[in-house]
């Protein structure tokens, strides 16, 4: 099994989320936290980026999934999110998180955490 884990917390996306209609004329910040599986020994014993995963190109590909599509759920955000991250970067496990502080007018936070992929696999 691998235990390596390259993470991301606390991105910030502005996107159009929710299902009410005064929801879908503004933009909400959401926050997203991701742990993804990838066996950093090869970058770390070549000290050599092609072998990492590069945490900039992801957190930019997420960004721009996020921002540029109009969601009403966060639970559609974490599935696609997660998807994009196993397909376009070969992450065999990822786990994600999706905030949308604010929601509720009496809860600091409130999100979804969901995992995909075979952490066993990586």
């Amino acid at each position: 099994m691998q235990a390596d884990t390259v993470f991301i917390r606390q991105l910030e996306c502005q996107a159009v989320i929710g299902i009410f209609d005064w929801e879908k004329a503004i933009t909400q910040t959401l926050y997203l936290d991701l742990e993804m599986s990838w066996d950093i020994r090869p970058a770390a014993a070549s000290d050599d980026y092609q072998h990492a995963l590069c945490y900039d190109t992801v957190s930019k590909a997420i960004t721009t999934l996020v921002e540029g599509t109009p969601h009403e759920l966060i639970e559609t955000v974490a599935e696609k999110v997660a998807a994009l991250v196993r397909e376009q970067f070969g992450v065999n496990w990822v786990q994600v998180s999706v905030h949308k502080p604010g929601a509720v007018a009496n809860a600091q936070d409130l999100g979804v955490r969901i995992c995909r992929g075979d952490r066993a696999g990586a």
